[in-house]
């Protein structure tokens, strides 16, 4: 309560109203599954569009996987998948990339290479997989010479590029042969206020040149900072570039470490090499497509500049040796530029039930697979496309049905999410029929069969597992209709056919068993043709009554963290009461509960009814919900006879 201690006016706010509860999102959707590219222990991102998907994953290139120089091609699933969620009206993705190195591979699947001889500065791709094969080309820069004359001395010039402390800069004596100078490491002292050149990087002032040795008018010092560029060798992958970055290792910005190595540096600590660098902002590690690092351990820029013009190249290369590469960088622009090529990336093996799980570093804390969606409280739909192909296979079989049994698992341990199951590729009825058999849960969904669409990389027909287009018609349902609608007799927009059609006698053999079946119908198109949960429990039949508890119940979590802690008597409780009557009074105002009166369709008790003393001892409040929730019409039904007009109804 507040203190009235001194005579005087009080203004105070109080609310008269109840807490609003917000409707959660329902349509946020997860994939995991192999990709040709991109992060595998990073926390997702959200993808909004398949351009951004293809920004960091890849893009719709065929993966092989394969090992001991023996591979086997599979078609992107993934993108195919994330590629339909968008066109069928999916907005928000997250994505898991699992990826498993072959055992024979010494490289883990990494594209890389190594300038300066070994140990010296490795270059390799961020993260594995054959997209990260890619040019990288280094472009070295002088500036403009920092010294301004003040007879009978010399100074650093002011300005925006301004000499910093441990910038690797070139000096020339304009009057003395080209050698008589070289490459420095610019060194300022705070106690001082002056500013010393070491070709060694040595705090220390011996050998060192001061600034005031340097005759005026006779001396030059350039700043020397490195371009990067790197271009995918994938034809609709995108060219990332940096410029301006020092050759330091020890190079800060302010507090902040900005060196060649700092901006490519791992993204993660490495706790065998606590020294190492590493990127902290994980949004940025996300993006930047290559990892440098100081294998060499080289103390300053000097040797990193000789590391690179030590570097054996071909055309285009410069000169071997660093004194011979004074006049080329400082007049033959086209002669500073270093060109490598990072390759050896593969696509791994196949990955199999574990790398769908996924793990929890112990040393980063860091997440692959499954995991990494356990942090993510948004996601709402969950899919694994690709995972069931090859479902019948007798050597790969078992790993799909451990994948859907994760992805089951997981939606059920989440609570708030369901799992979206593809059919087996080629599947029969009667295999589908005994896939559908060995699940059972209110959590998930079966889909049945694949879906015949173009591939836009080789302008073939391929088959594409359901899951991708379920989801973004779920989101387009819930978008253009409500969640409580169920996600049924929609249109498959990208879908040419199917690669089993149905007709009706099938179906009535599938839909009671919970397999939700694509139909094609004349006149009306490719439609999905079913809305039924793969539970055996009749209470959880439908997709749409699954999807819309969960929408109710996380909405009510969120809604009403509030209470938490609150004095728990009467007003809490009344508080709570109205708080949810005015949420489901929405919700029946909107058509999605039944009932021609609010208590008809729902009601909401918290009172001493709901709660013992052992739960008031105990810091419990009960609150007990009961609601009317719409079923869809499956079978719509008219009963048509012959009617006189003297004949009574």
């Amino acid at each position: 309560m507040p203190e009235y201690l001194a005579p005087g006016v009080y203004v105070e706010e109080t609310s008269f109203r109840a807490k609003s509860i917000e409707g959660v999102s329902t349509t946020t959707t997860g994939f995991v599954g192999p990709t040709r590219y991109g992060p595998v222990d990073i926390e997702p991102d959200i993808v909004t569009s398949l351009v951004e998907f293809e920004r960091t994953y890849g893009g719709k290139d065929r993966l092989a996987f394969g090992s001991n120089g023996s591979t086997v091609e599979m078609d992107n699933y993934m993108w195919h998948a994330a590629r339909a969620f968008f066109e069928e009206g999916g907005k928000r993705l997250y994505v898991s990339r699992v990826y498993t190195a072959s055992s024979t591979e010494a490289n883990s699947g990494y594209s890389g290479t190594t300038i300066g001889g070994s140990p010296g500065i490795a270059v390799r791709a961020r993260f594995p997989g054959h997209a990260g094969d890619a040019h990288v080309t280094f472009t070295f820069n002088v500036g403009q010479n920092v010294l301004v004359d003040e007879d009978p001395t010399v100074a650093v010039r002011p300005g925006v590029r301004a000499l910093r402390h441990r910038d690797v800069v070139l000096i020339r004596d304009l009057t003395s042969p080209l050698t008589a100078r070289g490459f420095f490491v610019a060194l300022y002292s705070k106690e001082s206020g002056k500013w010393r050149f070491s070709a060694t990087g040595s705090e220390s002032d011996s050998g060192a040149t001061h600034l005031e040795d340097l005759m005026p008018g006779h001396t030059e010092v350039r700043i020397v900072t490195v371009a990067v560029s790197v271009k995918p060798f994938a034809a609709d992958a995108l060219e990332y570039s940096e410029r301006d970055l020092p050759l330091d290792p020890e190079h800060h910005l302010g507090d902040a470490p900005d060196s060649l190595f700092d901006a490519f540096a791992t993204h993660v600590r490495d706790p065998n090499n606590p020294t190492a660098k590493y990127i902290a902002n994980i949004a940025r590690a996300r993006t930047v497509p290559i990892v440098i690092t100081n294998e060499a351990a080289f103390t300053n820029g000097v040797d990193v500049l000789h590391a690179f013009f030590t570097e054996a190249g071909g055309a285009g290369s410069p000169p071997a040796g660093l004194e011979a590469a004074l006049e080329s960088l400082s007049n033959k622009p086209a002669e500073r530029s270093l060109a490598l090529v990072i390759s050896g990336g593969t696509d791994g093996v196949r990955p199999t039930s574990v790398a769908y799980e996924g793990e929890v570093n112990p040393d980063t804390d860091l997440k692959t697979g499954l995991k990494q969606f356990e942090d993510l409280e948004d996601i709402s739909i969950l899919a694994a496309p690709g995972s069931t192909y090859q479902y019948e296979d007798a050597a790969y079989g078992p790993q799909a049905r451990a994948i859907v049994g994760l992805l089951i698992s997981h939606a059920t341990r989440m609570r708030y999410r369901i799992a979206v199951i593809d059919s087996g590729d080629n599947q029969s009825i009667g295999q589908v029929r005994a896939m559908r058999a060995q699940l059972d849960s209110t959590y998930g969904a079966l889909y049945y069969p694949w879906v015949r669409v173009v591939d836009p990389l080789s302008q073939r027909e391929m088959y594409a597992p359901p899951s991708g287009f379920v989801a973004g018609i779920f989101a387009r349902n819930d978008i253009n209709r409500a969640v409580y609608k169920a996600p049924a007799n929609e249109v498959v927009n990208l879908a040419l056919g199917f690669e089993r059609f149905l007709n009706k006698s099938q179906q009535e053999v599938l839909n009671p068993e919970g397999i939700n079946c694509f139909r094609f119908f004349e006149g009306r198109g490719m439609r999905l043709w079913g809305a039924r949960t793969i539970s055996s429990d009749p209470e959880w039949k439908y997709v749409n009554l699954r999807r819309y508890f969960i929408y109710l119940e996380r909405s009510i979590d969120r809604g009403t963290q509030w209470a938490v802690f609150e004095p728990n008597g009467e007003q809490l409780w009344a508080n709570v009461r109205r708080t949810i009557e005015d949420f489901l009074l929405n919700e029946w105002q909107n058509g999605a509960l039944l009932g021609d009166k609010p208590d008809k369709a729902y009601f909401v008790k918290c009172d001493r009814s709901t709660m013992s003393q052992n739960d008031l001892d105990n810091g419990r409040l009960v609150c007990l919900i009961g609601v009317a929730p719409l079923r869809p019409a499956e079978f719509v039904i008219f009963r048509i006879g012959q009617w006189t007009a003297d004949r009574k109804v």
